[in-house]
């Protein structure tokens, strides 16, 4: 079966009120339970003394009805006033099929955050298996949710999922063009590929990373929005495919390697919430599409390519490809002088030794700019956290034959060293953000099934709507 880089085709778990027969399900704290208990029937307060309940979180009691059906269920927070961000995964989760409306009253963003979380809980690759989707409970839609907003990222977190756990033999440079194209095609925006001889002129790096493969690299380049409104470029890294070129990596470094391409999917998902939200900026996209392989064309170590910035880079170790394809993409988009440039690349092991699977890297220009991505970060449950563009370590990529190197001469220090590399490729955009994140969930829990991760797109939408409206 031939995958291709559409979104997932996910049941809709919420109900509009009032379509049919629903079950009441509380969220309860532990010091709140005594006081709601009083409010309901007697044989409810039997019921759950019967089976301990006291409000502990996660924990989940069914309520009967005196025929022996479910009347309604009640899940415990425990001491926390709110539910945490994954409450409503992972009661969509272990529900029975049924269709419920919350009679909690939460916050807005709270309210919110249920919603999304449930529609996540939804989430499966089922695109290889064979077999009906099973049934998932449904939930009548809080009246104190953002709706619009909640569907359009669950949609789009889901899709940009979907395009990172596609298997490598259906899922190449171009299948990442067309995904990037059905945007366009959806939102009324421009697009550009540039391929071939004007690839090997104008990004003459990004086609240096590409030409071991008989899948042709390109740059994605797609416009959308009109003058005169603030305007963000967002860049991807899209290796669709990182064998570590002639400096193979060894097998377990590249079972995972399809996701390579994560940070061009987190920026499509990133683009698709902000076009279907009606962001009133000028959004520009640009993904390096390209995959790292190996053959008698395949750049080597020691070989010297000159960057579209006209920096020549001596290659280290043709395993660091994605600095290098984000440098000629990054020095493009700076060329326009954005208003916010943001790039999301999956591209040091470093950055997941030093914060592990679960937080990216993030680095800035800016410092105000970077502390406005990790309060936004935090608020909205899609943590990352802040590292220094260290400018002690600004010489460790020298080179005695070109203008810089693309690795390091010692281990240490890998995101920081990196993301000094592309910083030589930002020099006129005083606002810029790069997030080194790593796309992918180890273990599987309730709204993150192991496998692919969005992540980063949430916390990067707010900040951006806080900053442009």
């Amino acid at each position: 079966m031939s995958a291709t880089a559409d979104e997932t085709s996910l049941a809709d778990t919420l109900l509009d009120a009032g379509e049919g027969e629903v079950l009441p399900l509380w969220l309860i704290t532990d010091t709140a339970l005594p006081a709601w208990l009083a409010s309901q029937p007697a044989a409810t307060g039997a019921w759950l003394r019967a089976h301990g309940f006291q409000g502990e979180k996660g924990r989940v009691v069914h309520i009967p009805a005196p025929d022996g059906t479910l009347a309604g269920v009640v899940a415990g927070l425990g001491a926390n006033a709110e539910p945490d961000p994954w409450c409503g995964a992972a009661l969509a989760a272990l529900l029975p099929v049924n269709r419920y409306v919350l009679r909690t009253l939460l916050r807005n963003d709270a309210a919110t955050q249920f919603v999304l979380s449930w529609l996540l809980g939804g989430y499966s690759f089922a695109r290889y298996r064979s077999g009906t989707p099973a049934r998932r409970a449904r939930l009548v839609a809080p009246s104190a949710a953002d709706i619009p907003y909640a569907r359009s990222a669950a949609g789009a977190l889901n899709w940009a999922r979907d395009l990172i756990n596609a298997p490598p033999n259906d899922f190449g440079p171009q299948e990442l063009a067309d995904a990037a194209l059905t945007l366009v095609q959806r939102h009324g925006g421009t697009s550009r590929i540039v391929m071939d001889e004007a690839l090997r002129t104008g990004y003459p790096l990004i086609a240096a990373v590409g030409r071991g493969s008989p899948r042709a690299p390109r740059l994605i380049d797609c416009r959308w929005g009109a003058e005169h409104v603030p305007r963000v470029t967002l860049v991807g890294k899209g290796v669709c495919f990182d064998t570590g070129g002639l400096d193979i990596k060894p097998s377990a470094g590249m079972s995972l390697m399809k996701k390579d391409m994560g940070g061009a999917a987190c920026v499509l998902a990133l683009a698709r919430l902000l076009l279907e939200m009606r962001a009133p900026i000028q959004l520009r996209v640009l993904i390096p599409a390209v995959e790292n392989s190996v053959d008698g064309e395949a750049f080597r170590p020691s070989d010297v390519w000159l960057s579209r910035k006209g920096l020549s880079v001596e290659i280290g170790n043709t395993d660091a490809e994605g600095r290098l394809v984000l440098a000629d993409a990054l020095a493009d988009a700076d060329s326009d002088n954005p208003d916010l440039l943001v790039d999301l690349a999956t591209l040091t092991g470093a950055a997941r030794v030093a914060l592990g699977p679960e937080l990216p890297a993030a680095f800035s220009n800016s410092e105000e700019l970077l502390g406005q991505l990790y309060r936004c970060a935090m608020e909205e449950g899609d943590p990352l956290w802040p590292m220094p563009l260290w400018a002690g370590y600004d010489d460790h990529f020298s080179s005695s034959v070109a203008d810089i190197g693309n690795v390091a001469a010692g281990g240490f220090g890998g995101a920081i060293i990196a993301a000094l590399f592309l910083k030589r490729f930002v020099t006129a955009c005083p606002q810029w953000l790069h997030v080194d994140l790593y796309a992918w969930n180890p273990r599987d829990r309730p709204g993150r099934p192991l496998g692919a991760e969005a992540h980063g797109v949430r916390a990067l939408y707010s900040l951006i709507r806080r900053r442009y409206g």
